[in-house]
């Protein structure tokens, strides 16, 4: 597996499951007007999350089936996103830096006036409490962006690199 240190190692799943990407969603001339108000909605953030890079392929998220739309929550007027993400195999160790740049990456791109919850589909990893406590915390949240070796890996996956 590529490791968050740079060294490399056995892949903890060396054949994923590849899934097929969906179409583009097509913008409808409403979200084109600029005069009209334009809710976020659930399509909008799986968008957004789609072509993260996982940290130990080649392939986006959505190509490992992480994440997908139906799993994703967004109420414009509450100001909430909600995210739930799959890892591919139960004891997954990059699961919290998935998260974490799942996270990273809404915050990044959702007004600030929005709550972002990423938290793992519950029943799907063996440290699936542990995970989400860390990234519901938003100081260990913080903490980690600290990290600047942390915040490189986590840029990598955001940035679709090969």
């Amino acid at each position: 597996m590529a490791m968050a240190g740079g060294g490399k190692g056995l892949l903890e799943n060396a054949n994923p499951l590849v899934f097929r990407r969906q179409g583009e969603r097509a913008v409808t001339p409403r979200e084109e007007d600029e005069a009209l108000p334009d809710p976020i909605d659930p399509r909008e953030v799986f968008d957004l999350i789609r072509a993260i890079s996982d940290p130990e392929h080649p392939l986006t998220l959505e190509e490992l089936n992480v994440v997908e739309e139906a799993r994703v929550q967004a109420d414009d007027a509450e100001s909430t996103v909600s995210v739930a993400f799959t890892p591919t195999i139960p004891h997954c160790s990059m699961a919290t830096l998935i998260g974490l740049s799942i996270k990273v990456k809404l915050i990044r791109s959702l007004p600030e006036r929005f709550k972002v919850d990423v938290h793992i589909t519950q029943g799907t990893h063996a440290s699936e409490h542990a995970v989400n406590k860390q990234l519901a915390d938003k100081e260990r949240v913080a903490a980690a962006l600290e990290n600047s070796h942390l915040l490189e890996v986590v840029n990598q996956c955001l940035s679709g690199r090969p």
